[in-house]
This record gives C-alpha cells, structure tokens and sequence, in this order.
C-alpha cells in the first residue's frame, strides 16, 4: 500500500500510515439487516397509499428482528442507516419527508429502549411493533403539527392514523414472531 497524495498534501506524522478497518460477525449482520430494510422501505415507497403518510411499515419488521436477535444498540444502527439509506436511494435526504421518518424511528426508537426493561411474558415482539408503532406515528404527527402544519386540524386525522398504527403494529409484530419462531425451529 501507498500513501495516496492528500488535497492539503501528507504531513510527515501521516505519511505511510494506513487505517484499517474490519468489519467484525456482528457488523455484517447489522449491514445485511440495513440492507434488507432499506430494500422494504425503497419497495414501500412504491406502493399508492389512499392517504398520505400511511404505509405499513414493513421494515419496522426488520428493525425488531435486530432487537430480538442482536439487542436494542443493533436496532437503532438499522433503524438509522434504514433512514438515511431509503432517504438517499429516494433522493429525499433532509426533506421533510425524511424529517418525518427520522422523527417516528427516533421515538419509536426510544419507547423500544424502554420495553426492554418490561417483562418479556407481556412485552414481546406483537406488544413491542404496537408501541413502537404508536411512538412513530405520534412523532410524526408532532413534527407535522409543530413545523408543517401549524393547526389543529391535524389533530382531525389522529383517528386515523391511530388505527392504521395499530394495525400496522398488529401485523408486523406477527410477522416478526412468525419469523423467530421459525428460526427458533430451525436451530
């Protein structure tokens, strides 16, 4: 390896050091879980949705399967990277598209840092999709109310958008628990 020429140009404390980083077991796993939620998330977007913003968040899924395998540290890395990747494969990066899908994730984020702390025999992954499903949905339609839409007219289509988050979180935390059993099967 050589030093590549550097714009500002190498300083004698740098030349001929290289950095070089592995990606360790644990790393692949998160970037193929990304991978596989940006995917869903880029595929979502092109599915018509009779009423904007609602969509069923199919790589939320993807998100609780980090939680439950990996741990809560594993999710937010896929949960964030789902955000800015969909973001810029969308062309949509720091719209304010984006600002609602990074709002939802951070809340929905945070209410899965805290059911992790409640009993597993009540709080699994149906119980879990649910409340993160509420938190995403609730923080976005703060920010919207708060930025976008400064009226509380929003507040009109909380209704809505509630039962699209529960049955939303319904189906997903299913399909989650469908596919950790199955893995459970074939261990």
């Amino acid at each position: 390896m050589r030093c590549l020429p550097c714009p500002g140009g190498c300083n004698a404390m740098t030349q001929g050091q290289h950095i070089q980083i592995t990606a360790g077991a644990e790393d692949l796993r998160i970037a193929r879980l990304a991978a596989l939620a940006i995917l869903l998330a880029v595929a979502e977007a092109g599915i018509p949705s009779p009423v904007p913003g609602i969509k069923p968040g199919l790589a939320n899924i993807v998100t609780l399967l980090a939680l439950e395998r990996l741990g809560w540290r594993a999710a937010v890395w896929v949960s964030l990277l789902r955000v800015f990747g969909a973001g810029l494969a969308l062309g949509g990066v720091f719209s304010p598209g984006f600002a609602m899908s990074l709002t939802g994730s951070l809340l929905s984020l945070l209410v899965l840092a805290a059911g992790c702390h409640l009993p597993r025999r009540w709080f699994g992954p149906v119980t879990l999709s649910i409340l993160a499903a509420f938190a995403h949905i609730g923080g976005q339609l703060l920010l919207a109310r708060l930025w976008l839409i400064p009226h509380n007219g929003l507040l009109y289509l909380l209704p809505l958008f509630a039962s699209a988050a529960l049955v939303f979180g319904l189906v997903n935390g299913l399909i989650t628990a469908r596919l950790l059993k199955e893995e459970i099967k074939k261990s």
